[in-house]
């Protein structure tokens, strides 16, 4: 009996950890986005995760969420310094969202401030 569970908690426990590490190192897509900074914040309860919004539209119709990992210091810097301002993402689409690494399946991995295509000279 002691085997038997032994085994089945090895199993569940190597299938776990292949789904974790198809998750966390295969990435779905890569992509820029562009927009408007509108919130960068960390946030959470049991895990603090940072997490961010671009505005892509005049409106603000069309919000793309994302989220930031914690080693990462230089991008949360940057995203914290250009709050408010445009900013093209550079990003990483993961094939789920891990709670413990952010709200989002998308995780920004570069960051750089760009000139608003709404105000131009």
């Amino acid at each position: 009996m002691k085997k038997v569970l032994a085994i089945i908690i090895l199993v569940i426990t190597l299938l776990f950890a292949i789904w974790y590490a198809t998750v966390y190192f295969a990435s779905y897509s890569e992509g820029v986005r562009s927009g408007e900074l509108i919130k960068f914040s960390n946030k959470g309860v049991v895990f603090k995760t940072w997490e961010g919004e671009i505005s892509q539209g005049i409106s603000g119709a069309q919000i793309f969420s994302f989220s930031v990992e914690d080693k990462n210091k230089e991008v949360i810097k940057k995203l914290e310094e250009f709050q408010g301002r445009y900013v093209k993402l550079k990003y990483k689409e993961r094939f789920a969202a891990i709670s413990w690494l952010g709200d989002t399946k998308y995780f920004v991995i570069d960051v750089e401030k760009e000139e608003s295509p709404h105000f131009r000279k």
